[in-house]
């Protein structure tokens, strides 16, 4: 049946009881037909529930008279509840209007018994189950249904059954298609069996290797046969073509060749007099032969007539798998399907004097349309191929949304077949690149007063095709709360996880686009590496992904199979901080290649403080021959190495240097606050924008503010990570008896978070209660696990803090008994040493064992300073202090304790500074290290 592939929009299934009274619309019930072959296979009382699942799989067909008739006998053994949940219900489809139902046999096989369940009359109760209505299909096709009762897990049940088909309009010609079951599947015994007149000109193809199958003639008949489950299918890379994959088929066919195929079915398709004077559609021909004076604008026209004003709707029945409507029928139902919509713009346009024709496509194996068997069925689609101005143009008119500017776009259907009088063979489609972007975004970002800030942003996002369609039904059945919501998911996923303060979504019907408009708040691009603040601006080759694999001899020549044309655009603006004195750009700012399958182009420019990259990525459908891949691997990684990238100077403000309101001339937190104040007057009743908020005012040292976002988000949803949030900020702000309510109370909502336990442990003991924060951690030990040594390391780290430094340290012993050299124990005890001024000749040597085996060193350098320092190594404290901060220069116990060490080296203004960033990142930093005994 021909099909479409893309449908706007769901319907819901249903199902209904249907009147029988045609022949053909209930099941026969007879003996086998006296040509099938059953000698090789047990009767039902002979079966033994031994072996595989499956115990019998046998397939015959016979193409006799124009008809094919179908014969199937399964044997199954129940072996699970779930396998009798699945068979319990038997289900058997066939076409009415194309042959009938038979059903030879349905029978229970239990402890070398067969019973009968069609004994005494009984029989299948038949529904038309309309299956596929969500795709917008009306088949026409019956179900025969019987729930079978009594079976049991270990029993075996059998069933044949048959089906006669015969298609008037295939002009007395005859296809199958049979899948063919592959191992690993398991069958015990397993056959597949073709029949058919020796004067009949019957031909086939197997789509599987490693069968050698021959036809055999005989006095009447010629049969093909072989067993199953064939062997097992040789592995093809999936990117290959799809010419070079296994085909699990027997296709079987009475068509002589692609030109007799073509020839059948074009006569479905004529439109020689199929408009009369007095057609509806003359009317709308003229008006467009009126309104436009080119073939290219008429062809435009017409197709969006036939694509906006008739909806899809496949009606199947009485022989419509093939036969269209007429384009009178289709203008006055206002519904049709490819075929419908096909003859009607064929028509239009010859109408029109535009020279046009139908042709056949598969939508997902075209490409194999090479390898198949001539016939009807190796296609599922139908669209027409227009020529105008020497150039063919690919018309479907069950698109959607298709324009003057997109009319040259050609669709991924790889082979087709033009029906034409005389007969044509196959044609492949030579694919161009989309003439718009299918996905065109616009982002204006202000990180005007810091880098490593959420950034704000201004979108617009306009989408064509299917992600306009489905846009659409997100506009005309969703409400607005409800849109603010999947758009929010939907723009995530591009922008990353954000905030939104306004979403919009509007259409532009005329042009066949969605919009989407949103002002938001996303988190910082900027990562330190090398020594650098960095941010990646390419938003091209970067996305693309090409690792074929052709290493095994077998894949040596396959090629490589791209994704088919489609364009993407995305244009983005960034305002940096400082007016943009000192950033540069590292790369190559420009970039013009076809690269592994892709059309790439950017421009950059860096001006005034506003960088600007204006990128389009072009899919182009063309095939990587097997011998290029290593070139073109090694094309992408060049180009994502030399990608441009933004270097910011090296006094860049970061989100420690601003304290809560933007710096002279930047407006990123004045705008971020707007953002999230209308993200709460959206969603005020969710929890959402006020944590992101809070963490936003944290981040600018708006401590006060932050609290009262908490206060709110916990009263809307209290969970885990907010009471955790507040009671670090509460910690922060030196109450510590709220802290440890926060805390608290996320240990009574989780008593299993590690990180809940452990603040509440430590909370416990910064207020003075060093037993209860003990007793907790050894509770959590005693359990056991897989956080138990966590727990442990725990308990060390506590004590070692706020109790004994000698207890912990023979703690810390005790753990490296069975874990010797580990880095985290080596610099705990190292740490502890060097706090609590205990064995200092040895916490260095504890410190450098660490940094020998561990792959983070920077905590365990943090430790080794503070023991320089204790000994009065300042210059060697320092040294270990510069390679932490040039690495992570936000750790808040390196800047502060690096202040101490300026100090002593009578660096007073550095001092001042590294003091005053650690207190803004960790506003209680004095005492903690006050603690120590450890002051500027």
């Amino acid at each position: 049946m021909l099909k479409r592939r893309h449908f706007a929009s769901a319907l819901l299934c249903s199902l209904a009881l249907s009147s029988l009274a045609r022949a053909g619309e209930a099941p026969l019930y007879q003996p086998s037909p006296d040509w099938v072959l059953q000698a090789q296979l047990p009767p039902s009382s002979e079966l033994t529930a031994n072996g595989p699942t499956v115990l019998i799989f046998d397939r015959q067909q016979r193409i006799s008279d124009g008809s094919l008739w179908n014969y199937s006998d399964t044997a199954q053994r129940i072996t699970s509840a779930e396998q009798l949940n699945q068979l319990a219900n038997l289900t058997l489809s066939w076409l009415p209007d194309k042959g009938d139902l038979l059903i030879h046999e349905l029978a229970i096989v239990r402890d070398g018994e067969s019973l009968d369940l069609l004994a005494g009359g009984r029989t299948f109760t038949v529904i038309r189950r309309e299956q596929a209505l969500e795709r917008r299909e009306l088949t026409g096709l019956l179900t025969a249904t019987m729930a079978v009762e009594g079976l049991r897990v270990g029993d075996i049940l059998r069933l044949r059954a048959s089906t006669t088909s015969k298609d008037a309009a295939l002009s007395g010609h005859v296809q199958g298609l049979t899948p063919v079951i592959t191992a690993p599947v398991s069958i015990a015994q397993g056959r597949l069996r073709t029949l058919w007149n020796n004067e009949s000109d019957v031909k086939w193809k197997l789509g599987v290797s490693g069968i050698d199958a021959k036809p055999v003639r005989g006095e009447r008949f010629t049969e093909l046969s072989f067993p199953l489950p064939a062997p097992r299918q040789p592995e093809i890379p999936a990117d290959a073509p799809g010419r070079f994959k296994p085909l699990p088929l027997l296709e079987v066919s009475t068509f002589a060749d692609w030109s007799d195929v073509s020839r059948t079915m074009h006569t479905l398709f004529a439109t020689e007099d199929l408009l009369k004077t007095d057609s509806p559609l003359i009317p709308e021909i003229r008006a467009i032969m009126r309104a436009e004076r080119t073939p290219l604008a008429r062809a435009q026209r017409a197709l969006r007539l036939v694509q906006d004003q008739i909806r899809y709707l496949a009606v199947s029945m009485d022989g419509g798998n093939y036969v269209p409507q007429t384009p009178d029928e289709t203008w006055a139902l206002r519904y049709g399907d490819c075929k419908a919509k096909t003859l009607m713009l064929l028509a239009m346009l010859r109408e029109m004097g535009i020279e046009a024709e139908a042709v056949l496509a598969h939508t997902e194996l075209g490409d194999a349309a090479v390898n198949r068997l001539p016939s009807p069925g190796a296609f599922n689609h139908i669209l027409v191929r227009a020529q105008i101005d020497g150039e063919s143009l690919w018309l479907d008119g069950t698109g959607i949304g298709s324009r003057i500017e997109d009319i040259r776009d050609t669709p991924p259907f790889g082979n087709v077949l033009p029906l034409r009088p005389k007969g044509a063979e196959l044609m492949k489609i030579e694919p161009r690149n989309a003439a718009r972007p299918a996905f065109d975004l616009t982002m204006n970002m202000d990180e005007s007063a810091s880098v490593d800030l959420p950034a704000v942003f201004d979108l617009s996002l306009v989408l064509r095709g299917a992600g306009a369609t489905q846009l659409n039904v997100v506009r005309s059945q969703l409400d607005s709360e409800k849109q603010r919501e999947v758009l929010g998911r939907f723009l995530s996923r591009i922008v990353g996880n954000s905030q939104f303060g306004d979403i919009t979504l509007s259409g532009d019907d005329q042009a066949g686009l969605m919009t989407i408009t949103a002002r938001g708040v996303t988190g910082s691009s900027w990562r330190w590496e090398d020594k650098t603040l960095r941010r990646t601006v390419d938003r091209s080759v970067s996305t693309i992904t090409f690792e074929p694999d052709r290493a095994r001899a077998a894949w040596s020549s396959i090629p490589v199979a791209t994704p088919p044309p489609e364009a993407r655009r995305i244009r983005t603006t960034v305002r940096l901080p400082q007016k943009g004195a000192g950033f540069r750009i590292e790369g190559e700012p420009a970039l013009a290649a076809r690269i592994a399958g892709y059309e790439f182009s950017r421009e950059l420019s860096l001006d005034k403080g506003i960088l600007t990259v204006d990128e389009r990525i072009d899919a182009t459908g063309t095939e990587i021959p097997a011998s290029d891949v290593g070139t073109e691997k090694d094309r992408l990684a060049t180009a994502k190495a030399q990608a441009p990238r933004l270097i910011a100077p090296a006094n860049a403000l970061r989100q420690w240097d601003v304290a809560g309101r933007d710096p002279s001339g930047a407006t990123q937190i004045a705008a971020a606050e707007a953002v999230y104040a209308s993200a709460i007057a959206a969603d005020r009743d969710k929890a959402a924008p006020w944590r992101g908020r809070a963490a936003f005012r944290r981040a600018i040292n708006d401590g006060k503010g932050a609290l009262a976002d908490l206060d709110k988000a916990i009263a809307l949803e209290p969970d885990v990570d907010l009471y955790l949030m507040r009671a670090q900020l509460h910690q922060e702000q030196g109450n510590l008896k709220a802290a440890l309510a926060d805390a608290d109370a996320a240990r009574s909502l989780d008593p299993s978070s590690v990180q809940a336990v452990f603040t509440v442990a430590n909370l416990r003991a910064e207020t003075g209660d060093l037993p209860s924060a003990v007793d907790l951690l050894d509770q959590r030990i005693s359990l056991g696990g897989d956080s138990r040594r966590t727990f442990q390391e725990g308990k060390a780290d506590i004590i070692g803090r706020f109790g004994d430094p000698a207890e912990a340290l023979a703690l810390v012993e005790t753990l490296m008994e069975d874990r010797p050299g580990t880095p985290t124990l080596l610099n705990m005890r190292c740490w502890i040493k060097g706090t609590r001024e205990v064995a200092l000749e040895t916490a260095t040597k504890d410190c450098t064992a660490a940094l020998e085996v561990s792959n983070s060193p920077y905590a365990i350098l943090d430790s080794r300073a503070l023991v320089s320092y204790r000994l009065g190594r300042y210059d060697d404290a320092l040294r270990d202090l510069n390679a932490v901060l040039n690495a992570v220069p936000g750790m808040a116990e390196s800047r502060f304790l690096r202040g101490v060490v300026l100090a002593r080296l009578d660096r007073a203004d550095e001092s001042k500074s590294d003091l005053a960033i650690a207190r803004r990142i960790k506003p209680r930093i004095d005492t903690d290290y006050e603690r120590y005994g450890i002051r500027p």
